[in-house]
């Protein structure tokens, strides 16, 4: 399967999109990856917003299972090692992504 330029999606301003078209493939990675953790400061910061605000809504309750040591913002990822699947806590810290082993993946999940 041939590959062929990626669709332009419409909710980008055209002169961004032209930006873009000029850039070399490692500013282009450059400004994916600073997109990307631009979204994720600026989701955590409306959560923050609303739980201030007092809406709740937009923030969810402290884990049971969540240790001490890992803030509430962490997500619950699964990584594979080795054809085995570990529950991680994972967060954001600054510019790093901070993670804490949580345990196995049960068969039954």
């Amino acid at each position: 399967m041939p590959y062929s330029e990626p669709t332009t999606p419409p909710e980008l301003p055209a002169q961004l999109v032209e930006q873009l078209d000029n850039c070399d493939i490692e500013t282009l990675r450059a400004a994916g990856s600073y997109a990307e953790a631009l979204a994720e400061y600026r989701e955590r910061e409306a959560r923050l917003r609303d739980a201030e605000e007092g809406n709740a809504e937009g923030v969810d309750e402290r884990p049971e299972d969540l240790p001490n040591d890992v803030p509430t913002k962490a997500t619950l990822t699964v990584k594979e090692i080795n054809d085995n699947q570990y529950y991680y806590w994972q967060w954001r810290d600054g510019e790093k992504i901070k993670s804490k082993y949580k345990g196995p993946v049960s068969q039954s999940e």
